[in-house]
């Protein structure tokens, strides 16, 4: 089993704005390489070479580095940074985002799982790839094309579906595509990792709205700088059984005799 970052872009050659981001931002703070390399704790040579295009630095050192300028890494790495830059909403659609996979032996894409008890270190370590490598993995023979990640959601917010349920999701790369009235795993900072069924189009520097399908919860929205990853359902896992369709009762058969005529009733009128 081996590890796979993938960089979701809207521009390509992403890592040849790295070199020069890394130079403009450390000459802006007044620092040498020097005391560069010091402050994030690696040698000066490296930040030469970085500088020079002679070597890349791994995922984790680019977080790193992101944080000491206090920028997403989704800027750092995508953006062409200089003194006109200024930094895109998260939310846009157009924005990278890095996603880590695992691959089998045969490099095809597992389906990592996230139970209800790493959901909280999820946000923290959804594009780590360290983080995903730990997560328990498997593999379905009917999702061959796309990413695909397992959420077990809780609560009785999306009934019939039960808390524990495994949703299947699959990772939707351009957030304009989301279709409103079918259900998404969202990620988001605030909300962490629900199962809702979406109300709206995302749009750029607006809301989300997200709809349970049990209407004892009321919809809310969320910022769409909020969201972080968002998985379209594509099936689901669960060791409750669906019941039988209960045999219809004399009662409910009146009902909709009644129903009927009222229908009935409601046209003859309008005809009239």
């Amino acid at each position: 089993m081996s590890i796979k970052i993938l960089i979701i872009l809207a521009i390509p050659n992403f890592m040849s704005n790295i070199p020069s981001n890394i130079k403009f931002l450390r000459k802006k703070k007044g620092l040498t390489q020097q005391q560069f390399a010091d402050q994030i704790g690696i040698k000066r040579s490296l930040v030469g070479a970085y500088e020079e295009e002679r070597a890349d630095p791994k995922y984790d050192l680019l977080k790193k580095i992101a944080l000491f300028f206090d920028m997403s890494i989704d800027d750092f790495i995508n953006e062409t940074i200089n003194e006109k830059w200024s930094p895109k909403p998260k939310g846009n659609p157009a924005n990278l985002r890095v996603l880590s996979i695992s691959v089998d032996k045969d490099d095809n894409e597992n389906i990592e799982l996230v139970p209800l008890k790493a959901s909280a270190g999820y946000l923290n370590g959804y594009a780590d790839p360290e983080y995903v490598a730990q997560l328990p993995k498997f593999y379905l023979p009917m999702f061959k094309q796309g990413t695909y990640r397992a959420f077990e959601i809780k609560g009785d917010s999306m009934l019939p579906l039960v808390s524990g349920t495994i949703i299947i999701g699959e990772y939707v790369e351009n957030w304009a595509d989301v279709k409103p009235a079918e259900t998404y795993v969202i990620i988001s900072k605030s909300d962490g990792v629900v199962y809702k069924r979406i109300g709206n189009k995302f749009k750029e520097n607006k809301k989300l709205k997200l709809v349970s399908d049990n209407p004892v919860y009321e919809p809310y929205e969320i910022s769409g700088d909020d969201v972080l990853e968002l998985w379209k359902a594509k099936a689901y896992i669960s060791t409750h059984l669906p019941l039988p369709t209960p045999e219809p009762t004399l009662e409910g058969l009146t009902s909709m005799m009644a129903q009927m005529q009222r229908s009935i009733s409601n046209l003859q009128q309008n005809n009239n």
